[in-house]
């Protein structure tokens, strides 16, 4: 889910060895200050200036690994710890701040939440206040209240002083089935948290500098993890659990490293889509004029296959804008497959002669049709496992099933190229690593997204057996929910004067390789991606502000 966010100036921040230099920097009247303007999935962009940045002098790099929990298999949760409350929260990677019901909220939603509410004698005030929308053109929610500060801990790693948002009002169903609001896993650029804070400590007339250099400080949770230099690799990976149909697979949020078992090599690693300035991507500054800049988790896409078949690709403008390629957000806090309407219409008139007869009727079908719908990333084919392409019409029918997966979103605008968002059911059939690289200077580590399927060969076969089940269970399939674990797992490891190396990304080639000159392994392990961030004195790079819906 992506957030609409006010928009934020251009920033620049100068590290040399261990102090700060800032410049302030002039802008334009089209983007010198802030400005609120939510616009349609998306929103304005404006550049950050970049600092550069070193290793803080710690002894060790941690490694956090937690179980998720999920309702429906569409909330996935992850236990956290804000001060001495412990609750749980929606992970999100299409928004990037962190927010959870107050006690003080009396909203419909907090009232009828069976959630852990935060506390609000036990955190501290910082005086500043936020509003969060969320949605796309068809769906609106938001989220309001004071930024407060406490110690945050996720997966077993703290950060003090987190700021995040203590809501008191809102009507958004991240605090019901579970949940008590949302951690956001998205680019610093997008944190509305952020600007406020900055925004409260500089003055209204905000610099680039100010803002770049206050994100270690006010940036969200696991940014400041890696600014900080507290986990060993700048990513985190994700795999979600099936807990309806057939319930199956391993829910786990994993920050600092790739799982256990799974090795870099084995995954599609795609660069994140760079947004040059035309396109609603941030205007490069003078002394870093050749840099592009990512807005969000999004990746190209290929074609889209539909039972091993290639579909047409839309025909529907973009929104005042030319888009020659197709792209895809990934994204936990979507519970759905959402891409454009006429390609969408094809996917369920080919699956339900109900729906090709009668586009306004529910897309049914057999249980038993096993259809696998696919996406082609990097060069090869990541599908959603028949399994999580369908759902129960309706309880004691067996037979009955509605393709539910799968609905529209809106086209391409300015500042949002993505035809398609990839939510939990693609989700729950990939494994899935969300790596930073450098927050402030894309180009020296670009960010980057790796893939690994989990569909089995035999998923049309798993379903089959799924519904010779459920017709032995009073026509009833499998379910289960499961509240979000509140056990953890840390790893720590020896911190090493330089990184290791990164991952080289391609759409092509799933093949790691080197990204710098300059490698040393750190002496616990060798890890395959490197913490490239803050390991190097850098130059006087640059980074971006970004401002979204979230859908």
């Amino acid at each position: 889910m992506h957030t609409a966010l006010g928009s934020l100036c251009v920033l620049f921040w100068l590290l040399l060895h261990t102090f700060v230099v800032a410049f302030p920097v002039e802008l334009s009247h089209s983007g010198n200050t802030i400005h609120a303007k939510p616009v349609a999935r998306r929103g304005l962009t404006v550049p950050l200036l970049k600092r550069e940045v070193g290793r803080r002098n710690v002894e060790t790099l941690l490694v956090g690994s937690i179980g998720v929990g999920d309702v429906d298999d569409s909330f996935y949760t992850v236990a956290i710890q804000v001060g001495n409350t412990t609750t749980a929260v929606n992970l999100d990677t299409g928004s990037s701040d962190l927010w959870v019901m107050s006690d003080a909220c009396r909203s419909p939603v907090c009232r009828q939440s069976t959630s852990t509410p935060l506390k609000t004698e036990s955190v501290q005030l910082t005086g500043a206040t936020v509003n969060l929308t969320f949605g796309d053109s068809s769906t609106g929610t938001y989220a309001s209240g004071p930024i407060v500060t406490d110690e945050v801990t996720l997966a077993g790693l703290s950060m003090q002083d987190q700021p995040f948002v203590s809501v008191s009002n809102t009507n958004n169903n991240a605090v019901l089935n579970g949940g008590a609001g949302i951690i956001g896993l998205g680019f610093p650029s997008q944190s509305n948290v952020q600007e406020q804070m900055t925004q409260q400590k500089f003055g209204l007339a905000l610099t680039a500098n100010q803002f770049v250099s206050q994100i270690g400080s006010f940036g969200p949770l696991v940014s400041r993890m890696v600014m900080n230099g507290t986990i060993q690799q700048p990513l985190f990976t994700i795999t979600l659990q099936r807990d309806t149909i057939d319930i199956s697979g391993k829910g786990e949020l994993t920050i600092g490293e790739l799982p256990s078992g799974i090795d870099n090599s084995s995954l599609t690693w795609v660069p994140v889509r760079l947004y040059p300035p035309g396109d609603g991507g941030l205007q490069a500054p003078s002394f870093a004029s050749n840099e592009t800049y990512p807005l969000r988790w999004e990746v190209p896409l290929g074609n889209v296959y539909l039972d091993g078949k290639p579909l047409a690709n839309s025909t529907i403008a973009p929104d005042g804008i030319s888009v020659p390629f197709v792209d895809a957000l990934i994204d936990t806090g979507n519970s759905l497959i959402r891409g454009p309407t006429d390609v969408v219409t094809d996917i369920l008139s080919s699956v339900s002669p109900a729906f090709a007869a009668n586009t306004n009727a529910a897309p049914t079908l057999s249980c038993d049709s096993a259809h696998t719908l696919a996406f082609e990333i990097g060069g090869k084919l990541f599908s959603v496992d028949p399994r999580d392409f369908l759902s129960q019409q309706r309880a004691g029918n067996a037979t009955a099933c509605v393709a539910s997966s799968v609905v529209s979103t809106d086209p391409p605008s300015f500042g949002a190229l993505f035809r398609w968002s990839l939510g939990d059911p693609f989700l729950k059939s990939n494994l899935v690593a969300f790596y930073y690289g450098n927050l402030t200077h894309p180009s020296v580590d670009p960010p980057r997204i790796g893939f690994l399927s989990m569909v089995p060969s035999n998923a049309s076969a798993l379903l089959d057996g799924a519904v010779t089940d459920a017709s032995d269970n009073g026509g009833n399939f499998e379910e289960t929910s499961m509240a979000a674990p509140t056990w953890s797992t840390v790893k720590s490891f020896a911190q090493s004067t330089t990184s290791t190396s990164a991952p080289h990304t391609s759409s092509t080639s799933p093949a790691p390789k080197s990204t710098q000159s300059q490698t040393t392994e750190t002496s616990s392990a060798v890890v395959p991606i490197s913490y490239s961030l803050l390991h190097f004195m850098l130059p006087v790079l640059s980074t971006t502000l970004v401002l979204y819906w979230s859908i």
